[in-house]
């Protein structure tokens, strides 16, 4: 009887700790790769750090000196955020078009899908060069198609008014892995409520207000944090398509950090700037979260809602 009850005993035992077996691979791999790295750059924030030669504590003068005597600290957070503040809605507005067209019956839709989502596994050094080709003021396919018009082109990746919004085409062309997240989720809602919709009279607009906005409103939220995340750490396509030129009209927060890392050989403050764009894309997530409560409806809140109203 004794030897069943601990034989009982180590057989729960195992199997209480098997499932965490399975996920031990990723446990290590953050602990190894993302975590212990980010605490690493936060100790190395706080020293003189050059590549080579021996480190020296200074506390928190990369931090002053990051706020008090670098101007393109403040050049390059500036040009970051403008450049998220279109492409976010940018990215966005795209992807929800596109899945919005791939949901329609038409004859040979599935083509359509692999032609919108194919730039997506594209990698970035590819598309600077297609994007680098497509605008290049000399022999750019956009400035021929312009001349056949009897339009002269502009300098697209020379002219600082330009170059930025280069940029924000170059990155949303890489719409695809979201587009198919709306997809999946407009897919998703049933046939009967657009149907009951139109019984009332409600017009394609209408049901797109009504219905597959307030339902997409989850997958809106995943989109708008990882839409923003991205934007913040855009660097592939600046380094690769403008270099931060001209005359640094494209050097993103990115770049700069990058620079001072490995162009400069200043890690310790290198790490003090990655930091701080750490923090406020914490604090920007943190502050999307907090403001989903007034604008995303899950379907468990409206079931205990009703259910609430019953009682």
């Amino acid at each position: 009887m004794f030897t069943k009850k601990k034989k009982q005993q180590k057989f729960t035992l195992v199997r209480k700790r098997v499932p965490y077996l399975f996920i031990l691979p990723w446990i290590i791999g953050f602990l190894v790769f993302t975590l212990g790295p980010l605490a690493f750059s936060l100790v190395m924030s706080l020293f003189d750090w050059p590549i080579a030669g021996e480190a020296k504590f200074i506390g928190i003068d990369n931090f002053t000196k990051m706020f008090t005597a670098d101007p393109q600290f403040y050049n390059s957070l500036g040009i970051t955020l403008k450049f998220a503040l279109i492409f976010v809605p940018l990215n966005l507005f795209v992807a929800l078009v596109l899945a919005l067209l791939i949901t329609q019956p038409v004859k040979g839709i599935k083509i359509f899908r692999t032609i919108f989502y194919l730039p997506a596994v594209v990698s970035g050094v590819a598309v600077s060069i297609i994007w680098g080709w497509m605008f290049n003021t000399e022999y750019g396919v956009l400035n021929y198609i312009l001349s056949l018009l009897g339009i002269e082109g502009p300098s697209w990746l020379i002219d600082p008014t330009w170059a930025i919004f280069i940029i924000v085409i170059a990155s949303a062309w890489g719409v695809g892995t979201m587009m198919l997240i709306f997809y999946t989720d407009i897919k998703g809602i049933p046939k009967e409520m657009y149907e009951a919709a139109s019984i009332d009279g409600a017009g394609p607009i209408r049901q797109f207000i009504s219905i597959t906005i307030p339902t997409i409103t989850p997958t809106i939220l995943f989109n708008v944090i990882t839409s923003v995340i991205a934007a913040l750490q855009q660097l592939t396509l600046v380094l690769l398509l403008t270099g931060g030129g001209p005359l640094k009209s494209t050097y993103f927060y990115g770049l700069f950090v990058y620079n001072n890392a490995f162009k400069h050989h200043e890690l310790g403050y290198a790490s003090a700037n990655a930091w701080f764009m750490f923090i406020i894309i914490l604090l920007l997530t943190l502050l999307i979260f907090k403001s989903s409560s007034a604008w995303v409806f899950y379907e468990a809140e409206v079931k205990r809602e009703r259910k609430g109203g019953k009682k």
